[in-house]
């Protein structure tokens, strides 16, 4: 198999690093350092410019710059997957900086376009694809219209489509589509991070997407070991433990999905609470939220943070 290798390293926790900011632009130094943080804690795979990395806030240099950062903090130790999307030509362009430093898959992030057909959605990713087809791609899909027959038709052009990063709140949804599509022709990611790696896991789903290990990667990765030896009742109590953190995240819709993981590494000392418009830093209650729950995390071995890695 001509993407094996990169297959089989999906099958894993993804994680989305933030993007530090210093004086209203990204830290790159800061950046490299939490990178090499999450590495050295055994994170194996990462995706720069990714939603929790604030991708739609990021301009088009400095998304390259954070692709160029990634790849000096990498250092061939873990596998990149580089967020790309935007205009057919502004994905291409970014997919092919990627390539340049050494990096190998992308993430095509759904289309934004308000206005979007199904042949349109296929041949949006088809000319992507093609445009690289050494490089492995994997859709991020938030389109619950996208059916098994659609995504069939773009793995049977793209052989280079390798994977699908699930982020439809719907488990049933998904269980339809893998089945519809085959369990084997993508690598089948659950894209709504811990809270539905379970569900999604015992529906086949071989690994999930991850913000919160930018706090915590020891949970993630443990979270990672439980799903895989199929340690259904101990993951159930691991997100019993987190679930406070996300449903901060989530409420609003995810309006504080960015700006409660950057509230909590700031008060870990990694990185400052700054983000950027349309999200906004955390109020004082949730503030007060994130540091009760960091208090209780630290009294559990399990779950105490790691440091962050020398800059």
């Amino acid at each position: 198999m001509r993407f094996g290798e990169l297959s089989r390293a999906l099958r894993d926790v993804v994680a989305i690093p933030v993007t530090p900011y210093a004086d209203g632009v990204p830290d790159l130094a800061l950046y490299r350092a939490l990178l090499r943080r999450l590495i050295d804690a055994g994170v194996k795979v990462l995706t720069p410019n990714g939603n929790t990395g604030e991708f739609y806030a990021l301009s088009a240099e400095e998304r390259l710059q954070l692709i160029t950062a990634a790849a000096e903090a990498a250092q061939g130790e873990a596998h990149l997957l580089a967020g790309i999307g935007l205009d057919v030509a502004t994905a291409v362009e970014e997919a092919r900086h990627a390539a340049a430093h050494g990096i190998r898959m992308v993430m095509v992030h759904q289309p934004v376009h308000p206005h979007v057909s199904a042949q349109g959605w296929l041949d949006y990713h088809r000319e992507i694809a093609e445009a690289v087809p050494d490089l492995a791609l994997v859709l991020y899909l938030r389109n619950a219209w996208v059916d098994g027959r659609l995504l069939a038709r773009l793995g049977d052009l793209c052989p280079n489509v390798i994977a699908l990063k699930y982020a439809v709140a719907d488990v049933n949804r998904f269980a339809q589509l893998r089945s519809e599509v085959g369990p084997d022709r993508f690598v089948w990611i659950a894209g709504l991070a811990e809270p539905y790696a379970l569900s999604y896991a015992v529906h086949g789903a071989e690994g999930f997407t991850s913000g919160l290990v930018n706090v915590n990667p020891a949970f993630s990765l443990r979270l990672r070991d439980a799903l895989r030896e199929e340690r259904y009742p101990a993951a159930e109590r691991m997100l019993h433990d987190i679930a406070r953190f996300e449903h901060l995240r989530a409420v609003d819709a995810g309006a504080n999905n960015v700006s409660v993981v950057k509230e909590a590494m700031h008060q870990l000392g990694l990185c400052d609470r700054a983000v950027r418009a349309p999200s906004t830093v955390l109020g004082e209650p949730e503030r007060q939220e994130v540091a009760r729950i960091l208090t209780e995390w630290a009294k559990t071995d399990d779950l105490g943070p790691l440091p962050v890695a020398a800059s």
